[in-house]
């Protein structure tokens, strides 16, 4: 006849500590997707100014719509940082 087999592990209970209760998801809605590109203007002091470089909202604007492009998933948000300051900084440069 077979035998049932048990478990040599230990069993560790806590004596000290109350017991966590489980986290449970939020069920807050998904937000609706936004339009699929944004266009960046080109100012007159990009164009004025040659050697002046992108400003920080510039660049983030850019970056942003870069993930925008990509369903909002994915990607690195260095990445697109970089992506958008040498884009920007060469049409600075033209």
């Amino acid at each position: 006849m077979a035998r049932k087999q048990t478990s040599e592990k230990p069993v560790v209970v806590s004596t000290g500590a109350a017991a966590v209760p489980a986290r449970r998801k939020s069920t807050t809605a998904k937000r609706a997707p936004r339009a699929a590109s944004v266009e960046i203007p080109v100012t007159a002091e990009l164009e004025a100014s040659p050697d002046a470089s992108p400003d920080r909202e510039e660049i983030a604007s850019l970056a942003y719509s870069f993930w925008v492009e990509r369903g909002y998933q994915g990607g690195s948000p260095e990445e697109d940082w970089l992506r958008a300051e040498q884009q920007l900084s060469a049409l600075s440069a033209k």
